[in-house]
């Protein structure tokens, strides 16, 4: 064997066999003829979905009434200025959506008779506005409201619009905590009693951090959907992005603020799509290897 051939001899002292090393040099080919013939075949149908829409009759007009470099410059700075409602909006009602879900949930699980009568009630809120379409709360409740002319409640579409999506995102993430609460084996409870808990003791030291850790990657999926639907709080008349490229576009004629708009949400939910890939993928691992009871 000649000197630029031999194997590579690691610190301990272990030296790959010719097999091995035939082996890990044909999985790095297959690995580059993978990423070849994925690039390629990306570029083509890039290609062909580029000349397809080019290509169409009425893609000059499009251009202009959906594409208009000079209306998404003019959008932009109000979309933005918008958009902070709607990152405030995220803010408050995601904590406040966690917080409801969670009491929901631990009322859902309550034992004994003695609380049949909260179990029903969460039960049927639960059922109630996860079956009512959220464009119906919304416009129920901002509209529904100040109707009531009752003293002391807010008139505000933005406090109206961010309680009804905490009274539709609260009965989704309920039923998520109540799935990772179950998930957990009685056994845990059994033992906590065992050693001296209380019920009450048992399920906040033992089983809700356990069913928390299990159900993080469903509850950011719903946090991702939340950050969208914020947005609909434009019906009730509150300046966010959505509205804000409405009032731009009614004005002009020209559909690009609502093009504007749509990019600014995409570019915030790819981040934390991604952030919830990693923490699920994450916590896979770590069941895979035993660390997550």
């Amino acid at each position: 064997m000649t000197l630029d051939k031999a194997p590579a001899v690691h610190a301990d002292g272990y030296v790959p066999s010719e097999r091995r090393i035939a082996r890990e040099r044909y999985r790095r080919a297959r690995a580059r003829r993978a990423t070849a013939i994925a690039a390629t075949s990306t570029l083509v149908t890039g290609a062909v979905l580029f000349l397809l829409i080019t290509g169409s009759p009425g893609w000059t007009r499009t251009k202009e009434t959906f594409f208009s470099a000079h209306y998404a410059r003019v959008a932009l700075p109000q979309v933005m200025e918008g958009l902070w409602l709607n990152l405030r909006l995220l803010a408050v009602c995601g904590a406040a959506v966690l917080v409801f879900g969670l009491l929901l949930a631990v009322a859902r699980t309550l034992r004994g008779p003695v609380f049949f009568p909260v179990r029903a009630l969460a039960t049927a809120y639960t059922d109630f506005f996860r079956g009512l379409p959220l464009i119906i709360c919304l416009l129920m409740v901002v509209f529904g409201v100040p109707a009531l002319r009752l003293e002391g409640v807010t008139t505000d579409p933005v406090l109206l619009g961010g309680g009804a999506l905490v009274l539709t995102y609260s009965a989704y993430v309920a039923e998520v905590f109540r799935a990772g609460i179950e998930s957990v084996h009685p056994s845990q409870r059994a033992a906590a009693r065992s050693l001296g808990l209380s019920g009450g003791q048992a399920l906040r030291f033992v089983v809700l951090p356990q069913a928390v850790r299990r159900v993080v990657p469903p509850l950011l999926n719903d946090l991702v959907s939340l950050q969208k639907d914020t947005g609909l709080v434009s019906i009730a008349g509150a300046v966010d992005a959505v509205y804000a490229a409405q009032i731009i576009a009614s004005t002009d004629f020209n559909y690009t603020p609502y093009v504007v708009a749509g990019l600014v949400f995409v570019a915030l939910t790819i981040p934390m799509t991604r952030l919830t890939d990693w923490v699920t993928a994450r916590m896979d691992r770590r069941r895979a290897q035993g660390g997550i009871v």
